[in-house]
């Protein structure tokens, strides 16, 4: 059974939904609806009616489509970050059921006393270090961080330095209020 929905994601990809079809389809109706919403093209007015010009709007939008999906490093492009997109989403789904764990029936509330924010920072960091590692970075940061040498401390900590010092000179204190003003 898990042949033939192999067959057909393959023969899908074969014949080029995922590399035209798909990224033309999503170039369009990005580029489209930022059209109808910013309204550059300008409106028809239609008995007190304000219409967007849809033809010249579509024409547009499918015109940059075919011009991004000509382009095959722009739908590498557009596969990579849709890739990742795609991976956020579902991080974030994952961290909201497990957050809704511990709320039941009550509202979300970052106010919570006790126990529960810290449960929650510890699934997301939990979460976090699932979806590393199944990306394959975590054994990338794990060499990075056996990697750590003396060039490499000194260089963070001169970093850090220069970072305290260029906050330090560009904060601008705020005046405090007198007790007399309260």
């Amino acid at each position: 059974m898990a042949e033939g929905f192999r067959g057909v994601v393959s023969l899908l990809d074969r014949i080029g939904v995922y590399d035209i079809v798909l990224p033309f389809l999503l170039i369009f109706t990005i580029v489209f609806a930022i059209l109808e919403k910013t309204r550059i093209f300008g409106v028809d007015k239609v008995k007190d009616q304000e219409i967007t010009k849809k033809n010249i709007n579509a024409m547009v939008a499918l015109i940059v489509a075919f011009l991004v999906v000509a382009s095959a490093r722009l739908v590498a492009v557009i596969n990579e970050v849709m890739a990742n997109v795609v991976l956020l989403l579902i991080l974030s789904i994952c961290f909201l059921i497990l957050v809704g764990s511990f709320h039941g029936d009550k509202p979300f509330s970052l106010e919570n006393t006790g126990w529960a924010p810290f449960f929650m920072v510890l699934m997301f960091i939990g979460i976090v270090i699932i979806f590393l590692n199944a990306l394959g970075w975590l054994q990338k940061i794990f060499d990075l961080i056996e990697n750590f040498d003396q060039d490499w401390a000194a260089t963070l900590i001169f970093l850090v330095i220069t970072i305290a010092f260029i906050i330090f000179v560009t904060y601008e204190q705020k005046p405090k209020k007198d007790k007399e003003e309260k």
